[in-house]
């Protein structure tokens, strides 16, 4: 029986800020799945700021996203239907999903999701892509070690107030850069030290303010001007984990200073990283992540728009900073 579903496209490669004309609208039906698939029903579709970049038609670390093809993220789904033996339906599954309400896959192209172990939605934020991100980032490169001064810029964020999280576990001074007095109640109340504002304070005196030791590990999320700063402030043998740099996504000619200098002078290690070089790890790290969420010793916030329709204004609202910790979109309806 073939079932209706709706898609999102890449209609347009967007110059700058992606805005509606980025995206299209399209009906379609799909068939049964054939032997080996299963046809899901997504319930969280995440939007994660690397997007930005495929959508560009350049080279990196993956593909760019096609035009007039389906746009794919992480995501949550249920099987509604199977003709594979290790699913059955009902179960829940995640993957790297189109953006449709239904779709057939194969079997091996998703991953069963633990449902009594953590919420599903957490399998997108603490115990999935972001919390990998801020365990891999935090303790493989970052390294804190007791006492030292930890800093993140995009703190409040999926991946950044885990990071502090993790950080704090193992005994550093954490402290967090947002930009509203909300996302800086936040951090306080997952134990952040030090909190700052960086749209109503001037952050080099902010930096001395609340590192007056200097920095031991910057988590750097946000890149540009924010950088510039923090890493004037390295400590001898200083660690620099490069994650993000989402203030420039949508804006390629931002050009900093150069950065060797200051790495020199410190000694310091600055290395960038994606998800995937640590996937022979991921079972192990998982496992320690749900058991953190089940203890209550890592929190985590979600930030949930309803409806299939939300999809785009919740990828832009990336860019204009509307989430706190984790942006998913339930399309469950």
């Amino acid at each position: 029986m073939a079932t209706k579903t709706r898609q999102i496209l890449l209609h347009e490669r967007p110059n700058g800020l992606p805005d509606k004309n980025t995206f299209a609208f399209k009906h379609i039906e799909i068939d049964s799945p054939a032997e080996g698939e299963v046809l899901l029903q997504m319930i969280y579709i995440s939007v994660d700021p690397y997007m930005r970049g495929r959508m560009d038609d350049r080279e990196s670390y993956v593909p760019p996203f096609p035009l007039h093809k389906p746009i794919a993220g992480g995501a949550i789904a249920k099987v509604l239907e199977s003709r594979d033996d290790s699913l059955k339906e009902g179960d829940y599954v995640t993957g790297n999903l189109p953006w449709q309400q239904y779709v057939n896959v194969s079997a091996s192209d998703v991953r069963k999701v633990q449902a009594e172990a953590a919420p599903v939605s957490a399998y997108l934020s603490a115990v999935g892509m972001p919390g990998l991100t801020a365990y891999f980032g935090t303790l493989s490169i970052g390294q804190p070690k007791q006492g030292e001064t930890f800093v993140i810029s995009g703190g409040a964020g999926a991946v950044g107030s885990l990071a502090g999280q993790i950080a704090k576990m193992q005994g550093a001074r954490v402290v967090g850069i947002a930009g509203t007095d909300e996302k800086l109640d936040y951090m306080k109340s997952i134990g952040f030290d030090e909190v700052i504002n960086y749209k109503t304070e001037d952050l080099t005196k902010a930096i001395k303010r609340t590192c007056p030791d200097k920095v031991d590990v910057y988590f750097d999320n946000v890149g540009g001007e924010m950088s510039d700063i923090v890493l004037d402030h390295l400590n001898k043998f200083a660690r620099v984990v490069q994650c993000g740099a989402i203030s420039t996504y949508n804006d390629p000619d931002n050009y900093g200073p150069r950065v060797q200098f200051k790495l020199i002078k410190s000694s310091a290690l600055m290395k960038g990283f994606i998800i995937g070089d640590y996937a022979d790890e991921f079972e192990e790290a998982t496992k320690q992540l749900a058991a953190w969420v089940a203890s209550g010793d890592l929190q985590y916030e979600e930030t949930i728009l309803t409806g299939f329709d939300r999809i785009p204004e919740a990828f832009i609202g990336l860019f204009t900073g509307r989430n706190t910790g984790k942006l998913l979109v339930d399309v469950s309806e």
